[in-house]
């Protein structure tokens, strides 16, 4: 399994990032773990093409997370001209959330007569999806977003491949990425208990329950990044825009 950053900033840019956004290559498939807005930036930055793309996580309804889509049916549609089908799996209300805010931006785009199928499929808490070669599994955290939020844990080709989303200190992080082979961590502070997200002092004083045997730190502020100097840890790897990582 392949994992390509296409993106790992916060909503706003820190240190000059894309909006979340990570490239699984597997045997048998290609697949998207959320979808901000600036993805299809980033996938032509990668000169990966969104066409063979088969599926899309969404970890939640926020904008940095899910507005890519809106962008990605417009680009489907008039430039890339696809034809396969696109499966978008996410929290309850993902189609409807999507529609919203395809017509406020694009008013007729959701409607319009498509040449490829788009699919809306629901994960809900601790209820395992298979989509083709992947199994998900979703774990609610703690960030309202106007439906559940979820970390996202996916078996596939032997190996675990796990992602906090957005959230604050809950419990479900630790069956979420027990004994992943790779966990995407959200961290957007140094220190303290920021609300609705992670610091790295938190994150670090769970990494032994959880397990992990690799952690990706993401979604940092630029406070965070100021700070990444002192974090020493053999286990953690900090993400950037780009980066490449063999799981």
């Amino acid at each position: 399994m392949r994992l390509t950053v296409v993106g790992c900033g916060d909503a706003f840019g820190s240190g000059g990032r894309l909006q979340t956004s990570y490239h699984v290559e597997t045997v048998g498939t290609r697949f998207l773990i959320d979808c901000g807005a600036t993805t299809l930036l980033g996938l032509n930055r990668l000169g990966i093409d969104p066409n063979t793309i088969e599926t899309i996580f969404i970890s939640h309804l926020h904008g940095d997370h899910y507005a890519g889509l809106v962008w990605w049916l417009i680009h489907a549609q008039h430039v890339a001209k696809r034809t396969t089908p696109l499966t978008v799996i996410g929290p309850p209300t993902i189609k409807a959330r999507f529609e919203a805010a395809a017509e406020a931006l694009f008013p007729g785009s959701s409607t319009v007569s498509r040449r490829f199928d788009m699919r809306f499929e629901e994960v809900t808490r601790e209820a395992p999806l298979d989509v083709g070669p992947v199994r998900v599994a979703a774990f609610e955290v703690e960030h309202p977003s106007g439906a559940p939020s979820h970390a996202l844990r996916f078996n596939v080709s032997g190996k675990v491949l796990a992602f906090t989303g957005d959230t604050q200190w809950t419990e479900s992080l630790v069956p979420a990425g027990h004994g992943a082979d790779l966990y995407i961590m959200e961290c957007s502070s140094f220190e303290g208990s920021p609300r609705y997200h992670l610091s790295w002092t938190t994150i670090a004083g769970e990494l032994d329950r959880i397990g992990a045997k690799r952690v990706m730190l993401t979604h940092m502020s630029d406070a965070m990044l100021a700070r990444r100097s002192e974090m020493a840890d053999v286990r953690v790897v900090l993400a950037e825009d780009g980066l490449v990582i063999d799981v």
